[in-house]
């Protein structure tokens, strides 16, 4: 259903269609975050994800609803103020689906499974999603943010709720079908992307960075994302014209005046930044980069939480502070950051059995928890030479191999067991049906399989061993196919790629 389709809404009708009013009630008072919690008192009554969402869905007949949104999301914000606190949208959704609410950040697998469907789906990409799934998690509609009521174009949830439960009912065989394709290119969508690595692709490549980081400049789009930050980090590497534009962009950045909706995590936004202003500073030699560069390093360090929420996010934001902090000689928040790190290692990680996402959860946890903690180990190493960081990178590249590794090219986002099973809230788990699936396009992180691919051809250089090269050069060629006009999304496989052709 890439485009909505007219129905005659008949409410009677599927009320009947759905005997069963009141099966089940809010559950997010359990939730482990504070996303999920916060949701704990709208009329919705809102599900975690797990086995059992779909199987009561298969036992009602009805869809799921799938909301996956964060904290740090503006629209999400937006939706849980003025729509999911709404009556009669609650009660449209209560009675006619199986409401599935999902953190970004908790369960970033189920989050870029569903954006992947989504931009399959309508060619959309952002937060909040919000996903139609049959009851063997298949997505068949969905898009971003949806309005409470928009009656003119019909796109206001008032108006799609009971149309595609309507049409659930009444054209099953053919969302079915839809759906099952739809899931199909989720799977292996990479399968058509293999292409040989050239210098030639990462030149275009950094052209396609530089046009739409140009775009969003002139809209005023280019502050509060990490893809952004990181895009301007790749770009102070290119051509005059190519640094002209990190720099332009670079600047809006640290206009503190630009009201820009922020829809990353603050604190990752400033660690990325802070990589920013060190390769800025490296470049152009400015006092002004070091000085604030200086300033958002203090400032991270100062930050740094006590306790890890998830794996991932944490060993970027230390893997960022260690770079800016070595960079600028800011001796006491390297320091603080590798204790930041040595406390994350303790609690996270096991030799052998790699990093948990959540304390709560049982290694190994994510692909992405794998390589961002291996990557704030090489950062780490870096810095001081302490051959311990060096020894856990090493043996979380191999524990990435062994059970996250596809045959055919290319790193799972889930491994190939899931010590946890399904349902059990703690990140580990394999969705629905048991598929896996992989991503390489940056996002609020890196995206996994290029961040890989920079991983590989860094401990390359370090150790002196070749095979890590040729591991990276093989893993980037497994996505090298889909990077055409891929824009600031293929930021990493960009860098991942110069570093593994040691272009200049």
């Amino acid at each position: 259903m890439s485009t909505p389709v007219v129905f005659v809404i008949c409410s009677a009708v599927l009320s009947a269609c759905f005997g069963e009013r009141r099966p089940f009630t809010n559950r997010m008072a359990q939730s482990g975050t504070s996303y999920l919690a916060r949701a704990a008192r709208q009329p919705v009554r809102w599900q975690p994800w797990g086995r059992d969402v779909f199987a009561l869905a298969a036992k009602l007949n009805r869809p799921v609803l799938l909301y996956v949104g964060s904290d740090a999301c503006h629209w999400c914000d937006e939706s849980d103020r003025a729509i999911y606190t709404e009556p009669e949208i609650a009660a449209l959704i209560n009675t006619y689906f199986v409401p599935v609410r999902v953190d970004r950040d908790e369960r970033p697998d189920v989050a870029q499974r569903y954006q992947s469907a989504v931009e399959h789906l309508a060619g959309l990409r952002g937060w909040p999603l919000t996903v139609f799934l049959t009851a063997d998690g298949s997505a068949f509609f969905g898009g971003t943010y949806f309005p409470a009521d928009d009656p003119v174009t019909g796109r206001g949830l008032k108006q799609l709720l009971p149309e595609v439960a309507k049409s659930y009912r009444d054209q099953r065989q053919s969302i079915e079908q839809q759906a099952a394709l739809v899931r199909q290119l989720m799977i292996s969508g990479g399968a058509e992307a293999r292409a040989t690595l050239r210098p030639a692709l990462v030149e275009e490549g950094m052209a396609s960075v530089r046009r739409e980081l140009d775009d969003d400049m002139r809209s005023r789009a280019a502050r509060g994302s990490v893809m952004h930050a990181e895009a301007v980090a790749l770009l102070f590497a290119g051509d005059s014209l190519e640094r002209a534009s990190a720099r332009d962009a670079l600047e809006l950045m640290l206009d503190t005046t630009a009201g820009i909706i922020q829809e990353d995590p603050p604190r990752l936004v400033r660690a990325a930044l802070a990589t920013s202003l060190a390769k800025a500073w490296a470049v152009t030699g400015a006092t002004r980069y070091r000085e604030i560069g200086r300033d958002v390093v203090r400032r991270l360090a100062d930050d740094l939480p006590n306790d890890v929420m998830f794996a991932d996010q944490e060993a970027f934001l230390i893997e960022h502070l260690l770079i800016g902090a070595g960079t600028f000689g800011e001796a006491a928040a390297a320091k603080r950051a590798r204790a930041a790190l040595d406390a994350l290692l303790r609690r996270n990680y096991a030799h052998g059995w790699g990093v948990r996402h959540a304390i709560a959860s049982t290694p190994p946890g994510l692909l992405q928890d794998q390589l961002q903690v291996a990557a704030a180990c090489l950062a780490a190493h870096r810095f001081s030479d302490d051959s311990h960081y060096l020894d856990v990178a090493v043996d979380l590249v191999g524990l990435v191999e062994q059970v996250f590794g596809d045959s055919l090219g290319g790193y799972y986002d889930l491994a190939a067991t899931s010590p946890g099973g399904e349902g059990d809230g703690r990140g580990t788990a394999s969705p629905p049906l048991g598929d896996r699936t992989k991503h390489v396009f940056d996002d609020v992180l890196p995206g996994p399989n290029a961040q890989a691919a920079l991983l590989f051809a860094r401990l390359a250089q370090v150790t002196g061993e070749p095979s890590y090269r040729r591991r990276a050069r093989t893993t980037l060629e497994s996505f090298a196919g889909a990077m055409s006009g891929a824009g600031v999304r293929s930021t990493t496989f960009l860098a991942a790629a110069r570093e593994t052709l040691q272009l200049p």
